[in-house]
């Protein structure tokens, strides 16, 4: 692999004032958003009372995190072009039934996390398990996400790698604990805002570098069939065909969206139903957009590194920010903003995460089982614990990461995978069976985790197991999917041959007694 140019602090003092802006920046956003939120209501959902605007731009950043803004381009420059917009297609799909179906349970009541819901439905042992799975995904994910924003400041600075993961893990942190969740949605907005300027700027920059600008990129682009959006020739085991983006997508948007707490948490801070339901909506657009954007100049990086002669580093991941350091003007701003843009946003989604995961600990095992009721001052300081515990767990995570051998976004989309499959099955047992339990909705959720295993450990390998045993890898869009059908299924089986245990109830009966 190439080495990578050197950035010197000293030959750059622009960009570095603007880098070191947006850190600062993030810690001041934090302060002033968080006065006034001290109790459990308006540090863990802002007090139930934010903009839908705000809350569009936060979902958007939230799932852009650097994986995207450095994986896609890597993905685009590769063979795969525009046929990544297949699955944003897919995500819009996942929207309409997520608000279709799902918002409106969240509206009823006053919840705190997704998983109450599943309380309501099914017993405390579902909302637990639930929940508990969600906080081990988000945190392997984010983790790795994290990993990718440490590479970027080790790309910079020549700083070592776990290092630069535990400076982004804690500035990240220190701007979340805090603000609460009001700190993390406006930071979100301004970080969606930078990433979005510095991609921006990225495809200027790369036009003016190509001999032949414009006009080169697109003859190339066409001559390559990168612009190509759609392959409609179906197989297994690539994520890029039609039908993968579009079912395989979309179901895997309806558990992201529609059952991961880090999202729901945003629907709850919204001032009405109809409001959550239009930031879901609007951001649907918005994130098939920034797609385009984010493809478009990974094409550019291809016909850049063709016309150049000079070879691109091998690992995906850093073609993009190779030619940043390298390549962008210097002392003008505009590496300190592309550079800015790539840690906008792994912060959005990290301080995301830390923030979700502390209120599932705390509204999901915590409070409930605490033997007196927790004051609300002391739930906010226990938020704050918590949160600096999951960011340092994310910091081991993200410093482990760097013995992956595939593309991050691989490896956290699968993860993601996972979780969604599950938790899609089970919420949709809790909304469409009748007769389901908690012991059926508990055999489903296992069996769906054991066929994903088998998917993804077991299927890539079949003749090393067995000789009976297919070889076939499964690309990660159809997990979700898989996870989904398979849990409900055996759920489904396992209610017939179980005594009816429906919890009935209204979401206004879900509610900790601990909580003041």
């Amino acid at each position: 692999m190439p080495a990578f140019p050197e950035f010197s602090a000293t030959d750059s003092l622009i960009d570095s004032l603007v880098l070191i802006g947006l850190l600062a920046g993030s810690i001041l956003v934090g302060l002033r958003a968080g006065r006034g939120s001290l109790s459990a209501d308006a540090y863990l959902l802002g007090g139930r009372s934010l903009p839908w605007w705000a809350i569009l731009g936060s979902i958007v950043a939230t799932e852009t995190s650097t994986a995207t803004v450095l994986s896609v381009p890597g993905a685009a420059f590769g063979v795969t072009g525009m046929k990544w917009l297949q699955i944003p297609l897919g995500y819009m799909v996942g929207r309409l039934i997520v608000v279709q179906v799902f918002l409106p349970r969240y509206f009823e009541g006053n919840l705190f996390t997704a998983y109450e819901v599943l309380e309501k439905r099914f017993g405390t042992l579902t909302r637990r398990l639930s929940s508990l799975l969600f906080l081990i995904t988000r945190n392997l994910g984010d983790g790795l996400r994290l990993f990718l924003a440490g590479l970027v400041l080790q790309t910079l600075l020549g700083w070592p790698l776990s290092f630069s993961v535990i400076v982004m893990g804690s500035v990240t942190i220190v701007y979340t604990v805090v603000g609460g969740l009001r700190s993390v949605v406006w930071n979100d907005c301004i970080q969606f805002v930078i990433y979005i300027l510095g991609g921006l700027a990225a495809v200027f920059v790369l036009a003016d570098r190509i001999p032949g600008h414009w006009n080169e990129v697109f003859t190339y682009a066409m001559a390559s069939g990168k612009l190509q959006p759609f392959n409609f020739q179906f197989q297994l085991s690539d994520p890029f065909n039609f039908w993968a983006g579009l079912i395989g997508g979309a179901v895997l948007t309806i558990g992201t969206h529609g059952t991961d707490h880090m999202m729901v948490q945003r629907y709850l801070s919204a001032r009405s139903l109809r409001d959550a339901g239009k930031s879901i909506l609007a951001s649907g657009v918005v994130v098939f957009l920034q797609f385009v954007l984010f493809l478009f100049i990974g094409i550019q990086l291809a016909c850049f590194f063709s016309q150049q002669g000079q070879q691109a580093p091998a690992e995906s991941d850093q073609i993009f920010v190779h030619f940043i350091v390298g390549y962008f003007p210097r002392n003008t701003g505009l590496i300190g903003l592309m550079l800015a843009a790539v840690l906008s946003a792994a912060m959005s989604t990290l301080s995301s995460s830390l923030n979700a995961s502390a209120s599932a600990v705390l509204n999901d095992f915590w409070i409930p089982l605490s033997r007196s009721a927790l004051s609300s001052a002391r739930q906010v300081w226990l938020s704050r614990v918590l949160t600096v515990g999951f960011g340092i767990l994310q910091m081991v995570i993200g410093i482990q990461a760097a013995h992956l051998e595939t593309s991050v976004v691989q490896n956290a989309l699968t993860i993601a995978g996972f979780s969604a499959g599950i938790l899609l099955g089970t919420f949709s047992l809790g909304i469409f069976s009748h007769r389901a339990g908690q012991a059926a909705a508990i055999t489903g959720a296992c069996a769906g985790l054991l066929v994903l295993l088998f998917v993804q450990l077991v299927l890539p390998r079949g003749s090393d197991y067995a000789s009976w045993l297919p070889t076939q890898k499964v690309a990660w869009p159809w997990l979700a999917l898989i996870g989904s059908v398979t849990t409900y299924v055996v759920g489904e089986l396992a209610a017939c041959l179980l005594p009816l245990q429906r919890r009935e109830g209204t979401a206004g009966d879900v509610g900790d007694q601990n909580r003041p």
